[in-house]
């Protein structure tokens, strides 16, 4: 026979309904957050599991908030470069409106007055700034101006050739801004000409023309010349003999003289070298011209260029006609140039805008992913969490009602 004393059956009873008290309490603080594991000591493993998956949801947050910052930096360029492409168009237009041999100086007074308006436009749309108030074409100088005007009026660029980028995943890294010196300022320029008609080394004049070459057609270069399209190409007219006159045309990088279509080339004909049409007028021996055929040019510069030309040159001679003829053509190439430099960013653009909303997705479902198991491993269920607590609450009522009982029990309950 096993003697109880009263101190054990008041110890056992007590422990006991602390036990399922603890139970009860720890159901409902379960219920009223939701969650089934609140501290590491409720579980352990799934604890240390559920710390884990709270960091991947706050990185993957984190780079779905870059992804987001990407997104709109890159639009907001899109856009801008768009406004920009629709100015150098109507430049374009009022260009070709310029060339017509039907305009008197007033009317080209007035393109010039309405270029100049364009090009301040232009000037303002290179100096957008983002939300933050920052140049977005300024490089890492984001607090200075793209462009401003110099002592001489001429617009400048005054950002560095910085590229700023963002980190949208593990190891994944998308530009969020271009500098300005690479849209706007080193596009490829028509071929200039330089040089002399008189072999002396004189005789250049304005606006790149010279008297006695005429560039017809300048074409795509870069097939013509491997690895890398030289910067010059220089053009020689030489006696060969009789009284007969031949041009050859020469790579300065090499010596190389290149091959021309037809040949031999002939002063006052059309011939074709390196993908260039060219013809040579009032040719004498010894004339030699150079012609830039990698130049390069800034939009700015183009317009300036065009301005100065509209007001200055009066067409009175067939020199100064030549020369505006000349200046017309080379604008009209420059800005083609200019508008394909601009397009061809935003091509770039576009492929950024897809890596960034691919590597969202990816992001978006790799959140709910994580979620999903982080919810499995840390979240209650409801219904069997209030089954559990109505179930305890019987339990600690029946605990309660049996130790009222025993506690009665006693030889002094007797006498």
């Amino acid at each position: 026979m096993i003697r109880i004393s009263s101190q054990q059956i008041f110890s056992g009873g007590i422990s006991r309904m602390q036990d399922v008290n603890s139970n009860l309490v720890k159901t409902q603080e379960q219920i009223s957050t939701g969650k089934k594991v609140n501290r590491p000591s409720d579980d352990p493993v799934a604890a240390a599991r559920i710390l884990k998956l709270n960091q991947e949801v706050k990185r993957i947050e984190t780079y779905e908030r870059n992804a987001n910052l990407a997104d709109n930096r890159i639009k907001q360029e899109e856009s801008t470069l768009s406004s920009a492409v629709d100015i150098i168009q109507r430049v374009r237009e009022l260009t070709v409106q310029a060339g017509s041999g039907s305009l008197s100086a007033n009317d080209r007074q007035s393109i010039s007055a309405e270029l100049k308006e364009r090009l301040g436009q232009l000037a303002n749309i290179a100096n957008t700034r983002d939300a933050s108030g920052e140049y977005i074409f300024s490089g890492f100088q984001g607090s200075t101006p793209a462009f401003a005007k110099d002592d001489f009026g001429a617009w400048q660029y005054q950002g560095d050739e910085g590229q700023r980028v963002l980190e949208i995943d593990d190891g994944v890294t998308v530009p969020i801004s271009d500098h300005g010196k690479g849209i706007f300022v080193n596009v490829p320029a028509a071929v200039s000409v330089t040089g002399s008609d008189d072999g002396t080394g004189t005789g250049v004049a304005a606006q790149g023309y010279v008297s006695g070459l005429e560039l017809i057609a300048p074409k795509d270069l870069k097939d013509a010349f491997s690895p890398a399209v030289p910067d010059d190409l220089t053009v020689r007219v030489i006696d060969v003999g009789g009284g007969n006159l031949n041009i050859e045309v020469e790579d300065p990088r090499t010596g190389t003289i290149l091959t021309t279509q037809p040949s031999p080339a002939v002063p006052g004909e059309e011939f074709v070298v390196a993908g260039l049409r060219m013809t040579v007028n009032d040719a004498a021996d010894g004339d030699e011209f150079t012609l830039g055929i990698s130049d390069k040019q800034s939009i700015f510069g183009t317009i300036e260029k065009l301005i100065a030309g509209l007001e200055s040159i009066d067409k009175a001679t067939p020199k100064s006609s030549a020369e505006y003829d000349a200046l017309i053509a080379e604008s009209l190439t420059n800005l083609d140039n200019g508008q394909e430099s601009i397009i061809l960013k935003q091509t770039e653009l576009g492929g950024r805008l897809n890596a960034i909303e691919s590597t969202s997705s990816f992001l978006e479902d790799s959140g709910l992913y994580t979620k999903e198991i982080r919810s499995q491993l840390q979240d209650v269920d409801y219904a069997e969490a209030i089954s559990n607590l109505s179930f305890q609450s019987f339990v600690l009522q029946a605990a309660q009602q049996s130790f009222a009982q025993i506690s009665r029990l006693s030889l002094f309950d007797r006498l």
